[in-house]
Formats: structure tokens, C-alpha cells, sequence
């Protein structure tokens, strides 16, 4: 029988992050993700491959996947 357990706190964080950054490149307009990537302090190439995922809408989607997936793993896997 499975007891859940509740998840660590660095788990739900990171859930909650991968939450806001699927919703934020699904729903923003991409000027705006491209604006705040080119605004970050990235090396230049760094920057153009962060800007083709930032386009890619399967990016997005799996973000807002694995925030859903990566509670329920930690809430039935101890340790995570």
C-alpha cells in the first residue's frame, strides 16, 4: 500500500518554478521573453540557445508537464 509522504520543500519549489516558466512562455507574447533573455547577463551563445527554446512551444509544454509529474514523484519516492 502507498502512503504519500509530503514532497521537500526544494521539490514544491521547483515545481512552482517550472510552473511559472511554462506558463510564462506559453501565455507572454515571445518580445517579451526576448527582451528579459537578451536583459540577463549571458554569454552569447548561451543567449541565442535560450532564445530558440524560448520559441519552441514544446519547451513551454513540457515545463507545465513536469511541475504536475515532478509532486507526484516526490509525494510517493522518499527522498525527492
Amino acid at each position: 500500500m502507498l502512503r504519500p509522504n509530503p514532497p521537500r520543500m526544494a521539490t514544491v519549489l521547483i515545481a512552482v518554478g517550472l510552473l511559472i516558466l511554462g506558463l510564462a512562455l506559453a501565455l507572454l507574447p515571445s518580445a517579451t521573453v526576448k527582451d528579459v533573455l537578451t536583459g540577463l547577463p549571458l554569454p552569447g551563445q548561451i543567449d541565442k540557445e535560450l532564445l530558440k527554446l524560448a520559441r519552441s512551444d514544446t519547451v513551454a509544454y513540457a515545463c507545465l508537464l513536469a511541475s504536475p509529474l515532478l509532486l507526484v514523484a516526490g509525494s510517493l519516492l522518499p527522498g525527492i
